[in-house]
């Protein structure tokens, strides 16, 4: 019996992590429209400082032969949450904006495996397929609840420069499968990937609390 694709093995082993990571009380009062525009860019606030570190490991990775096939400028982030800061903040957005404590501890993580082939795709997959995936359901929830077009608000989750979605995302399982990693950095991935879930959930532990501090107001 062949052995299933890496790409298979490291959803199934995350597949827990990435539910958990959905089940938040931030996520679901604003996809219910309970929450303010400021109170929403509290999270594009936090998205903001992880891609900027996630996003400086790929260009110091760019040569690297396992880490190069997973340097996509064309996913970059930053630009688009510089966009949606603006419109959300208006031009002051940066005096507006800090990192928390669980952004903080996962930037350090990312500026930590850095310069680890294996520690950057884990974080590089846990972030970007998920925006690829159920994000474009909160990016269409959030147009109709705020009323952003493209070019500021939702530009995080609009993905024009990869083509469709679904070719996209099949030609990264296949960059996955070739990895050239021998079992024991399999693992080693699977655990960082893990941890990677873990530390964005504490992020979005953390909104939680933002959530809950509206309503009281």
């Amino acid at each position: 019996m062949s052995e299933p694709p890496f790409s298979e093995v490291l959803r199934n082993a995350t597949w827990g992590d990435h539910e958990s990571a959905e089940d938040e009380s931030y996520l679901k009062a604003l996809m219910a429209g309970s929450l303010s525009a400021e109170a929403y860019g509290e999270m594009v606030a936090q998205h903001y400082f992880a891609y900027v570190a996630l996003e400086s490991a790929s260009r110091s990775l760019a040569a690297d032969p396992v880490a190069a096939p997973f340097v996509i400028p064309e996913l970059y982030r930053e630009e688009a949450l510089v966009r949606d800061l603006e419109t959300i903040y208006g031009s002051g957005w940066r005096s507006r904006i800090e990192p928390s404590k669980p952004t903080l501890t996962l930037v350090a993580r990312i500026n930590q495996v850095a310069a680890w082939p294996g520690g950057y795709i884990a974080h590089h997959y846990t972030r970007y397929m998920g925006d690829l995936s159920g994000g474009q359901f909160i990016r269409m929830e959030l147009q109709k609840i705020y009323g952003y077009q493209p070019g500021g608000g939702v530009d995080f989750y609009l993905f024009d420069g990869i083509g469709s979605l679904p070719r996209f995302k099949n030609e990264y399982r296949a960059r996955l499968d070739a990895l050239p990693l021998d079992e024991a950095e399999k693992g080693r991935l699977i655990r960082e990937t893990r941890l990677a879930y873990l530390l964005n959930t504490e992020v979005l532990g953390e909104l939680g609390r933002v959530a809950r501090s509206e309503f009281a107001a």
